[in-house]
């Protein structure tokens, strides 16, 4: 885990696919339920697409009982490499892929950096409660694609 000091939060995880194929699936926001490891994650209001740099998403979310909205946009994106969005509190859920010999290394990270209200975000101990979320989210994602799936 990063050091709090750097406001980013990530983690990495070997992944038994093609760095296209979990980009694939990252990049699509109508799947990002399959994968989410914080348990927000509702549904896509926009339905299947791909995404971009720029593209705007919706998605239902939920915190405990109380349901909203968050939409997003792809503030960096390299096909098949690189993907993260933001949202109105400037922070960056990203997702970096790199080839490995029996699959790609993901790294998810929660960087707050460019938060608007960074202090909030550390008072609230969303970087410990994100890193959870992201090892837990690295799970699924190792499940989705292992041999035995």
């Amino acid at each position: 885990m990063s050091a709090p000091t750097s406001r980013v939060v990530s983690d990495s995880r070997l992944i038994a696919a093609s760095p296209a194929a979990v980009f694939a699936l990252i990049s699509d926001p109508s799947r990002h339920r399959e994968i989410d490891g914080s348990g927000m994650v509702q549904n896509s209001r926009d339905g299947a697409r791909v995404l971009s740099l720029g593209s705007r998403f919706r998605m239902d979310m939920k915190m405990g009982p109380i349901p909203y909205r968050m939409s997003n946009t792809v503030v960096e994106f390299e096909q098949d490499r690189l993907i993260a969005w933001a949202h109105f509190g400037g922070h960056r859920w990203r997702y970096a892929i790199e080839e490995a010999e029996d699959g790609c290394l993901v790294t998810e990270s929660f960087d707050w950096s460019t938060a608007k209200s960074p202090k909030f975000i550390e008072l609230m101990s969303y970087p410990a409660k994100n890193h959870r979320a992201i090892v837990a989210t690295l799970d699924r994602l190792e499940r989705l694609f292992s041999k035995d799936a």
